[in-house]
């Protein structure tokens, strides 16, 4: 029994002692696996760098942390290290190019639209015109046409005038006509004739006397032309001299339309272009003429030029004084670049279009314009077919893409150039709210900033709010950017008043 006993406490001991050398022996292993060896190579940071964060409205304001923006109801937006490729472009990503909205076109090659739309007042055509005087001195005596605008017809009666001059010419002319045909007759009846003739007859009233052997004191005024009576300057009973104005008449069979052109069609537009017009006074009926002269002048106030067309009006349908909408076509042209109007950033000294360069990255292109023309505008140079331009959006761009290259050109240390004068821009909104130094308007489309309708703050003036300016109230403003990427208000007064 004892026997046993230590044989179970032998084979015991050396299970145990097995254990722990084999616990020992993993123990060392594991350690051997865990001690660290040669540290790997350092894997290059592909995470960009961020520069600041800023609101694109309002770019020239930078900020250290991300958060929402002060300006405006919108997270400010990151701007990377990487972002300014060389030309003094932007690089915007998928996501922000959706947030604004910005959308590309292509940069096409064709012929301007040939159709030009024009809006105009009906006139009279002033080559159809007639005007009637009294051919010697007299008296009016009967009146057939009373009141200007009367339509009349050619050859209507209009007057009755009793011509005493007219008396003593017939009655020498009959008295030489009753001596007979003695010596000098026929020289005698000529000068009679002649006298009659200087006295105001015409050929057909002589012959009128004569045919009849008497004298023909009274002559009835009739209209060379028919139309509408513009100007009435006989009343019965009145003494008229020879050579008074009486009746002037303009005729309808065909009038003027006075149409305002934007001048940079103006150059499509030659006499001779064909024209169709409406006017909302006769709906469905279209009128076709031409352009008769482009007028050389330009309204300082609209900037527009006037062309002159000439209608056909054979029912008369047409009256001075109708508004008219005329479509031009000019005959077509030659290929050009074309590129949609919107996408054009007139600055004031030029023109510029956003290109996209690929890879999310906007730079700022000087281009030449030539005609526009439905929407489309002639690019002459800076530009080549197939390239594509930023039709919307591109403001934020362009003044993203202005601000980064002057922060380049700080860094170089160049030398500033003297700065432009701020162009001032009109709004119209509603006050949501004052602050010391600054007022939110809720505003529509601005569009010399091509900003859409949305609600930002503006710097107060110098001189504070007028009175009437109270949050809710309907304001007419204008804004001028204060050189640091935010603008302020030069002028401010309730929609409605004084400009």
């Amino acid at each position: 029994m004892k026997t046993t006993m230590m044989v179970a406490l032998l084979a015991a001991g050396v299970a145990v002692a097995g254990g722990y050398g084999l616990y020992r022996a993993g123990m060392h292993e594991g350690m051997a696996m865990a001690r660290p060896g040669p540290a790997p190579a350092k894997a290059k940071s592909t995470e960009r760098k961020v520069l600041y964060w800023h609101d694109p409205m309002v770019p020239g304001q930078h900020f250290d942390k991300p958060g929402k923006s002060p300006f405006m109801d919108m997270q400010l937006v990151p701007v990377y290290a990487d972002d300014t490729p060389d030309g003094g472009g932007v690089a915007i990503s998928q996501g922000m190019r959706q947030n604004l909205g910005i959308r590309t076109a292509q940069v096409e090659q064709g012929t301007l639209g040939t159709t030009v739309e024009a809006v105009g007042n009906v006139a009279y055509n002033e080559r159809d015109l007639a005007l009637v005087q009294a051919r010697a001195n007299g008296y009016v005596e009967k009146l057939y046409v009373r009141a200007p605008l009367d339509p009349v017809r050619k050859g209507q009666p209009l007057a009755q005038l009793y011509v005493p001059d007219w008396v003593a010419a017939q009655e020498d002319y009959l008295a030489v006509k009753r001596m007979g045909q003695g010596a000098g007759a026929a020289g005698l009846l000529d000068a009679a004739r002649q006298r009659m003739r200087l006295a105001g007859m015409n050929d057909e009233q002589i012959r009128l006397v004569e045919t009849t052997g008497r004298a023909h004191p009274r002559l009835t005024v009739t209209a060379p032309i028919g139309g509408v009576v513009a100007e009435l300057g006989a009343r019965e009973g009145m003494t008229v001299m020879n050579g008074a104005p009486l009746f002037r008449i303009n005729g309808l069979r065909t009038v003027w339309v006075n149409a305002e052109l934007p001048e940079n069609v103006a150059a499509l537009v030659r006499p001779g272009t064909k024209v169709e017009a409406r006017t909302p006074a006769l709906p469905g009926i279209t009128f076709s003429g031409q352009v008769g002269a482009i007028l050389p002048e330009i309204s300082p106030d609209t900037r527009t030029i006037k062309a002159r067309i000439e209608l056909a009006n054979p029912t008369g349908a047409l009256v001075p004084g109708m508004f008219a909408t005329v479509d031009l076509r000019p005959a077509a042209g030659g290929e050009v670049l074309l590129v949609p109007s919107e996408a054009v950033i007139q600055t004031g000294r030029r023109s510029l279009v956003i290109v996209e360069q690929g890879d999310g990255r906007f730079r700022p292109v000087e281009v030449e314009l030539g005609a526009e023309a439905n929407g489309r505008t002639e690019v002459r140079k800076g530009l080549q077919a197939g390239q594509k331009v930023v039709a919307s959006g591109q403001f934020l761009i362009d003044s993203e893409a202005s601000l980064k290259g002057m922060e380049e050109r700080m860094g170089g240390n160049a030398a500033p150039s003297a700065p432009a004068a701020a162009q001032t821009h009109h709004g119209v909104g509603k006050v949501e709210s004052i602050a010391k130094d600054e007022v939110t308007i809720s505003h529509g489309p601005i569009a010399s900033l091509q900003w859409p309708a949305m609600t930002m703050g503006f710097k107060l003036p110098p001189s504070g709010l007028p009175n009437a300016v109270r949050v809710g109230a309907k304001v007419a403003f204008d804004i001028r950017d204060t050189g640091d990427g935010s603008y302020g208000i030069v002028r401010i007064v309730p929609a409605g008043g004084t400009q």
